[in-house]
């Protein structure tokens, strides 16, 4: 079987894939450390994705891998950070929230130990734990999902659904961030107004604070804005003014795979090969990549 898409989506359902016994190749048109995944902030949290109810329930299996994966951090790159998500109010929230265990409610909105994914060594951990498990991933780009020579084909391509399904639905939305010299910041921020395209937040990885960012509909550019650059740090250093002179080692662009809903189904193909789809996760890829891969996994090859 073949897996379509290197990114978080396509790895973890290849994963669970090859480990339950199939042999499976991941084609992508472009190396992990080249897709979407990469420029993720990695904290964990069900951020613009639909539907909330199957988001929440994707979301607390993702969880609980993550906890497991946190107690090699080296390795997975996974760690569990305390933070703060500033005028969130568990109300506001869905039924998942309950279920968060440590979630609380403070003073500036809502506190808790979440996971936060170091994203490169994280995908270079799953491509290594998919070899081990038989799997390969080949860098080759695919213009007809009908054509991929397998008898189950796994559609993982995110915003590139877009062209090949084709599916216009998907859309993206622009997530600019700047990465800096850590100046001591050891707990993750986050102070999201859904009805702007700027938000604050910055999360702590090793050797280095993600500062962000944006969520810009239907804007395909990949090329940093100075002037967005720019006003991002001033936003973290109003929280934190150590931020302020932070030293700037990086800027980093991603278009988040937009869709009214995940598309997370099985189709049979005219031949009577399969196809599944497991795309469309928004802002929420790595907060729901295992849960949905293991739904993909079982549309897949379905229990009998």
């Amino acid at each position: 079987m073949i897996v379509v898409g290197g990114g978080i989506a396509g790895l973890t359902t290849a994963v669970l894939l090859a480990e339950s016994g199939r042999r499976v190749r991941v084609w992508t048109r472009e190396p992990a450390e080249r897709t979407t995944s990469a420029v993720a902030g990695g904290l964990w949290w069900p951020y613009r994705i639909e539907p909330e109810p199957l988001a929440g329930a994707w979301a607390l299996a993702s969880l609980g891998v993550y906890e497991e994966l946190a107690q090699r951090p080296e390795e997975t790159g996974v760690r569990l950070v305390e933070g703060v998500h500033h005028g969130t109010r568990v109300d506001g929230l869905g039924a998942w929230a309950g279920q968060l265990p440590g979630l609380r409610a403070v003073a500036e909105g809502l506190a808790a130990r979440l996971p936060v994914i170091d994203m490169p060594v994280q995908l270079a951990w799953l491509r290594e734990r998919l070899a081990k498990a038989g799997g390969a991933v080949e860098v080759r780009e695919v213009t007809d999902l009908a054509a991929v020579p397998a008898a189950v084909v796994v559609n993982c391509t995110g915003l590139g659904a877009r062209a090949l399904v084709p599916d216009p639905a998907v859309r993206p939305v622009r997530g600019q961030l700047v990465v800096v010299e850590n100046p001591g910041v050891s707990t993750w921020f986050t102070s999201v107004d859904h009805s702007s395209a700027a938000s604050t937040y910055f999360i702590p990885q090793p050797g280095r604070l993600l500062l962000g960012g944006t969520a810009e509909e239907d804007d395909w550019s990949l090329e940093p804005d100075p002037a967005t650059a720019a006003a991002i740090v001033a936003r973290c250093a109003a929280v934190r003014p150590e931020i302020a002179g932070a030293r700037v080692l990086a800027h980093r662009v991603g278009l988040r795979p937009a869709r009214e809903a995940v598309r997370l189904e099985r189709r049979p193909l005219p031949d009577g090969r399969v196809l599944v789809h497991n795309y469309g996760h928004g802002g929420a890829g790595v907060t729901v990549a295992w849960g949905c891969a293991r739904e993909a996994a079982e549309l897949a090859f379905p229990r009998t």
